[in-house]
């Protein structure tokens, strides 16, 4: 016989901690529907996420290096999933509901524009004055609004924690705006887990990539970056002289081992400081329970600074960006002119939320490469990467 949601969330209250946040508790979603059969709540809310066309789209979209930049290079996409299984890892470890991470850090960069941070960054100054762009927010309007999948609500419908997740999504990078409705000083352990699990990610993947496309050399990285050097040597230490792609990879696979280590003793030791029993417990308490340890968040602050300098703003990534996002503001006032070309679902809204949010709303949708296709349709420019 197939195991019922019920034996499921059964088995949740057997195998997690009492703090962890459980499915069978879920405070529901804004429209009723009749529960799952063979899932849990938040199995159901992975499984939306996934096949939701925003997810999908986020193959085509830039990490750090423009999409189509290189066969090797992560691209949103593929960032997402590697935060998704160092939150399934982090959470497990804590006795943590790993579907709920796993959910949470899935869809947390389901409204991310193209082109990075710095397509955000232009269509934040295009809608100044005009409700701005955010793209956490954004990542909510996609699963409360966009979406249209189901007959019976607008947006995939999804439990209360997993909007919470995605409202209180901060790491170093991303400082959402405060959202109504999560008004808690902190979300729960799972949401917190997949903040941290974003951070892990893109420090080891922006080293992989800028390693990989030659930007960042093993030879600077050991002189100027302690966490590389760190791992470096426990690696020579453990298998002696690798090939060098095997080298990389085990290094960054030890730095991401470490991270994860640190994450869980530390974050142990702070729950059980705190005294939390529930997860409403977790919600109350006035500062974060999954943290770095001081000396770990010094280090990551270095490997921060470094490859600010020396990936983020090498001209060989900064420039294309830059030439790319100016594109995102040319075709934002070509369709400022031209409503009627911003596609049928955008146009059906013009009415509620105005132009520029309707315009704003189809260009953040958009992949790198179709921007660039109707920047070439459109304004007759080619865009070479």
């Amino acid at each position: 016989m197939p195991r019922t949601r019920q034996e499921l969330e059964q088995q949740e209250h057997q195998f997690l901690a009492s703090y962890a946040q459980f499915s069978g508790e879920t405070r529901g979603r804004k429209y009723q529907e009749p529960p799952p059969v063979w899932r849990t709540q938040y199995q159901r809310d992975r499984d939306r996420v996934i096949h939701s066309r925003a997810f999908r789209r986020l193959e085509y979209k830039t990490q750090v290096f423009l999409n189509g930049t290189g066969d090797h290079l992560r691209t949103r996409l593929t960032h997402t999933i590697e935060v998704a299984a160092i939150a399934r890892n982090i959470s497990s470890a804590l006795r943590l509901n790993t579907d709920l991470a796993e959910t949470i850090a899935l869809a947390h960069d389901l409204g991310h524009s193209p082109f990075g941070h710095r397509g955000e960054t232009i269509l934040a100054r295009l809608m100044k004055g005009k409700g701005g762009f955010e793209h956490n927010q954004h990542s909510l309007r996609i699963v409360e609004q966009l979406e249209e999948k189901y007959p019976g609500f607008p947006g995939l419908n999804l439990s209360w924690e997993v909007l919470e997740g995605l409202a209180k999504h901060h790491t170093a990078y991303d400082h959402p705006s405060r959202r109504k409705g999560f008004d808690a000083k902190n979300s729960s352990l799972e949401a917190q887990i997949a903040n941290l699990s974003d951070e892990i990610t893109y420090y080891s993947h922006d080293l992989d990539d800028g390693l990989d496309s030659g930007l960042l050399s093993e030879k600077h990285l050991t002189k100027n970056v302690r966490v590389w050097a760190q791992a470096a040597r426990a690696v020579k230490k453990e298998h002696g002289p690798l090939p060098d792609e095997c080298r990389r990879y085990f290094t960054i696979r030890t730095i991401i081992d470490l991270q994860i280590r640190d994450v869980v003793k530390t974050s142990e030791r702070l729950i059980l400081a705190a005294g939390v029993e529930t997860a409403d417990d977790v919600r109350r308490h006035p500062k974060a329970l999954i943290q770095y340890s001081t000396e770990r968040r010094k280090l990551n602050q270095e490997l921060r600074n470094y490859l600010y300098k020396n990936l983020y703003f090498n001209p060989v990534v900064h420039q294309p960006n830059l030439r790319a996002v100016k594109m995102l503001g040319q075709l934002f006032k070509y369709y400022l002119a031209h409503p009627k070309e911003i596609g049928d679902s955008s146009k059906r809204r013009v009415k509620k939320i105005g132009l520029a949010r309707a315009v704003c709303d189809y260009l953040a949708g958009m992949t790198d490469r179709y921007v660039m296709i109707e920047c070439e349709r459109i304004l007759g420019e080619r865009f070479e990467i």
